[in-house]
């Protein structure tokens, strides 16, 4: 039997169902301005932190919880505007080495700054100490909650 959400339960679901659709629209439309989508903000935040600016195709999609078809078909996307390259690993011939390119790190430094910026200011600048440490720890359950639901055996 289901255990149906209440209505206050439904309201609550339902406002971050909202947020999560409305953030989304206005940080990719502010990406949009520097010519990248969140897609590829996403990948090139994780390639600009590793060393050296490479991660094996296989780790990226580890880090940003994308299967291998979306992750394949988006590198496409970036490596034919310059933004990343992709090379066979050196240890191993099934893998994929994909490394940030000049031309993505130089968007990225561009795009970065007014990006984190309208993360402050709808995002971060709302809440309060209280409701950030609120936030942040039912973040780490429910993210606990849904890696130990895909680790599990179906």
């Amino acid at each position: 039997m289901p255990r149906w959400l209440s209505e206050e339960e439904q309201q609550t679901w339902q406002s971050y169902i909202l947020m999560r659709q409305r953030l989304d629209a206005v940080l990719a439309a502010g990406l949009g301005e520097h010519g990248l989508s969140m897609p590829d903000y996403e990948l090139l935040v994780p390639l600009s932190a590793a060393p050296g600016g490479c991660l094996r195709a296989k780790e990226l999609a580890a880090e940003v919880c994308w299967d291998k078809s979306r992750l394949s078909k988006q590198l496409a996307r970036m490596a034919a505007r310059g933004l990343v390259d992709r090379v066979p690993a050196e240890d191993d011939a099934r893998g994929i080495v994909v490394s940030l390119t000049d031309a993505g790190r130089q968007v990225l430094r561009e795009a970065a700054p007014e990006h984190v910026e309208l993360v402050r200011e709808l995002f971060v600048d709302r809440m309060t100490d209280a409701e950030s440490a609120a936030l942040r720890s039912l973040a780490e359950k429910v993210i606990v909650a849904s890696e130990s639901r895909s680790a599990a055996p179906s």
